[in-house]
């Protein structure tokens, strides 16, 4: 399994090695045509912050032979914000005195009609960590409902187990999205205090349960910012190199959210990733996984995703919304797991990618498991 990667890797990422990269190292990794590890360590280093516009050039170049100039599009919807842990960093905090909202399946309908008006036809579920308001019966029955109207359907829940994402899969999930949040296990226990998300090696373990299931896509990363960003960068695009060779049949992308504002108070110890550091992240996973998919998220300002489009990103939320409910009912809302940073609508970012020179991708691919799927 991937932990066996992160204990080997772990004496060779201290603060020490990051800096005793040099630029002639920077140089003959971009040199290189396929990256091993220790390249990718280099391109996480101080010393390759000096060679961004190199990088930029030649993950713009793979982009392109791999994806295309498209832009994959979609949005999330949040079924319910009921949660059982204490993620001191996240809204949904069991402790927060919060908007407590979970749809009805008639609810998430209507929900789903709204954004599938909008043309969107790539639909990512949420939920909070709650067996017993969101368990796998409730989520089946959204799924059985929303399947029709989209080309596919995502989920981004509490881990599962094999079994569970099998059952969803069947139901028509195509798609899991799990972040590991941090890599650091001493930062992953502080952040999570209690409930069934401090259990770190069945979180980390669930995406090989999802690919085991039948998933045809997973997604994963790091909450960036919350811990030593260099070491969460490394081990989220080493485990998605893990997935893609574990894994073959399966589509692997990375997401790069970072810290947004949210009810509460915690501030993390960790230094901030700023624009440029935020940058060399996205370039160094483009140069080492030159076919995974890179996905941006409303987390970023408008103009940061329009800078950082032609740089990597092959797939991006539009017209977002992270409250339970708002689509259909603006009246009655669930609090928001975090404040988006670009609220434009799906008609404004697609003028935006069209603008860049990019296609935008209401649909780029449909699920063919279901005779009705959107009608074809």
């Amino acid at each position: 399994m991937f932990y066996e990667q992160i204990t080997e890797w772990q004496p060779r990422l201290t603060e020490s090695n990051w800096a005793s990269f040099r630029g002639a190292d920077v140089e003959r990794v971009l040199a290189r045509e396929t990256l091993r590890p220790q390249d990718l360590a280099v391109l996480l280093s101080p010393a390759a912050l000096s060679y961004l516009e190199p990088m930029a050039k030649k993950a713009q170049a793979l982009t392109i032979r791999n994806f295309g100039r498209t832009m994959g599009l979609f949005t999330p919807l949040y079924l319910a914000n009921f949660c059982s842990n204490q993620c001191v960093y996240c809204s949904f905090h069991a402790g927060n005195k919060i908007v407590r909202c979970k749809l009805t399946v008639e609810q998430a309908l209507k929900e789903g009609k709204a954004i599938s008006s909008t043309g969107l036809q790539h639909l990512l579920l949420l939920t909070g960590e709650s067996r017993t308001q969101s368990g796998p019966a409730y989520m089946e029955e959204c799924v059985h409902a929303l399947r029709p109207m989209f080309a596919s359907l995502g989920l981004e829940v509490y881990p599962l187990s094999t079994e569970e994402y099998r059952r969803l899969y069947e139901a028509g999930i195509d798609s899991v999205t799990l972040f590991q949040e941090t890599y650091d296990e001493i930062t992953y226990a502080e952040v999570h205090p209690a409930g069934p998300k401090r259990n770190y090696h069945y979180r980390l373990e669930a995406p090989d349960r999802a690919c085991e299931a039948g998933i045809s896509a997973v997604n994963i990363g790091a909450l960036l910012g919350l811990s030593d960003w260099r070491r969460d960068a490394f081990y989220s695009a080493l485990h998605a190199d893990y997935l893609q060779r574990t894994y073959p049949g399966v589509e692997v992308a990375l997401s790069v959210p970072r810290l947004r504002p949210y009810a509460g108070s915690f501030h993390s110890s960790a230094a901030p990733v700023t624009d440029a550091l935020f940058v060399q992240i996205i370039l160094a996973y483009r140069l080492f996984l030159p076919r995974a998919g890179l996905t941006l998220s409303t987390r970023e300002s408008p103009q940061m995703r329009e800078n950082l489009l032609p740089l990597g990103i092959t797939r991006m939320s539009a017209g977002a919304l992270t409250s339970v409910g708002g689509y259909s009912d603006t009246a009655n809302v669930g609090s928001a797991q975090f404040e988006i940073a670009d609220e434009r609508s799906v008609p404004e970012v697609v003028r935006m990618i069209r603008a860049k020179g990019y296609l935008p991708s209401f649909c780029d691919w449909v699920n063919m498991r279901e005779k009705d799927a959107v009608g074809l």
